[in-house]
């Protein structure tokens, strides 16, 4: 697994996308809609990482419980369905294989009950 970017909830993606660009020098790596939202990541060009500028609006009725003042991380994997089996293997609680957004995920909780996001 790799560390793939960090959800980081804001009011407003299009004043947060030009600081982290404009003044720390990161570039604009994706761009998606969900509904009537713009999510955008951001990241340095030499670097894989990112961060990724969710909407609060959008995750106003937050089905989850998901605490939006702490960042989410997201890692990164080849296969979904083998990374799954292989933390659940290891006694870790695991959702199901589904697509978010339109993106394909699973998510996997600690100890203390933080979710952390698993995508291709």
């Amino acid at each position: 697994m790799q560390v793939g970017y960090v959800v980081l909830y804001v009011n407003d993606v299009e004043t947060c996308r030009r600081f982290w660009t404009e003044r720390i020098g990161m570039v604009e790596k994706r761009r998606s809609e969900a509904g009537e939202f713009t999510i955008v990541q951001v990241g340095f060009a030499d670097q894989p990482f990112a961060f990724e500028l969710v909407p609060l609006e959008l995750m106003k009725d937050n089905p989850d419980g998901l605490d939006l003042a702490t960042p989410s991380i997201a890692f990164t994997v080849d296969d979904l369905e083998a990374a799954r089996a292989a933390l659940v293997g290891r006694g870790v609680q695991a959702t199901d294989v589904g697509e978010h957004e339109g993106t394909a995920s699973f998510a996997f909780s600690d100890p203390e009950g933080r979710w952390f996001a698993v995508t291709r």
